[in-house]
């Protein structure tokens, strides 16, 4: 297992710098001049000029990378030419932010879309598995953006029942807090918890047709203990893969939720920083976020071995067998 970890993080050193590489070429074909865009329309083509220098923009290409690169290894994301300031405390402020509702997504999403696949299976070729997986389907191709207009719309434009944008606070209070928070969340978590009930009702339907599951039913076990003792057990490793993969996706998908819904993260950092041709906050928030990403996929390996002792790990490969 040590080794296998070692060799992974190893790894994740060219697959960190290849992403470097990539976004940092699509940063520079960000069209307007971030020079022009931050001092404004007014400005002078000197004050331009002058800019444009002092922020390195004038230097070649692969000067501009080589800097980029050797401030990364010493642990300098820059400085934010939009806010001025720190681009790791821009990070720090925001970051716990997306974390807060990529988890609050992920509980709603686990919560609901196990069961419902658990249901699903043991019920299958019935109303219900029919009903599950229509809703199923609808809610993988439901598209996010329009998912949570509509809920704006609904409830918080016509019934009032939640805000519509903003994280709150807690000095608010906690309620006011979770009423900011609800919204959000249901958006984000719409396509995973049907992804969920998906491969939760997969997985159950090849395990509760194995001959252990009959010999278990045989034996007078209720139904109950049956499913969720036994068979629910077994059909755990691949949604274990699949949690790492939706993880990753949440923190994709902030993305629009976050600007939806004026939630103050990594996503709508992002868009802001785009918006301002903040090239420098851009190419440094993805580049966090494919490490977060790459750490994620390390930590479900490392549980997927834990949840199943039986699998080996090659560090020839850097994989498993």
């Amino acid at each position: 297992m040590g080794k296998y970890i070692f060799s992974r993080l190893i790894n994740m050193i060219p697959t960190l710098f290849v992403v470097a590489i990539i976004v940092f070429l699509i940063t520079r074909m960000i069209p307007g001049d971030p020079a022009s865009v931050m001092l404004g329309p007014q400005a002078s083509r000197e004050d331009v000029e002058a800019l444009t220098e002092a922020l390195g923009l004038n230097e070649p290409i692969h000067i501009q990378f080589m800097q980029y690169i050797g401030n990364l290894l010493k642990g300098d994301f820059g400085v934010s030419l939009s806010y001025n300031q720190p681009i790791t405390d821009l990070i720090i402020n925001r970051f716990p932010n997306t974390v807060i509702l990529a988890v609050s997504a992920l509980i709603i999403a686990f919560m609901i879309g196990v069961p419902a696949g658990i249901i699903s299976a043991s019920k299958q070729n019935s109303l219900i598995d029919y009903s599950i997986t229509t809703i199923s389907l609808i809610g993988v191709s439901m598209p996010i953006f329009w998912l949570g207009v509509m809920l704006v719309l609904y409830f918080s434009v016509n019934l009032g029942w939640f805000p519509a944008t903003g994280m709150g606070s807690m000095a608010d209070g906690f309620i006011s807090y979770l009423k900011h928070l609800i919204l959000p969340s249901i958006t984000l978590a719409t396509i995973p918890t049907a992804t969920f009930a998906r491969i939760t009702r997969s997985s159950m339907l090849e395990v509760i047709t194995q001959d252990y599951i009959k010999t278990a039913r045989s034996k007078g076990i209720s139904e109950f203990i049956v499913i969720f003792k036994h068979a629910f057990k077994n059909a755990f490793n691949p949604l274990l893969t699949v949690l790492g993969l939706q993880i990753s996706s949440l923190l994709g998908g902030a993305v629009l939720t976050e600007t939806i819904f004026s939630w103050p993260g990594m996503g709508l950092l992002i868009i802001d920083a785009i918006e301002k041709r903040d090239f420098v906050v851009v190419q440094s928030t993805v580049l966090f976020i494919a490490l977060i990403f790459v750490i994620v996929n390390l930590v479900v390996d490392i549980l997927y071995k834990v949840v199943n002792p039986k699998i080996s790990y090659s560090t020839n490969k850097g994989g498993t067998k």
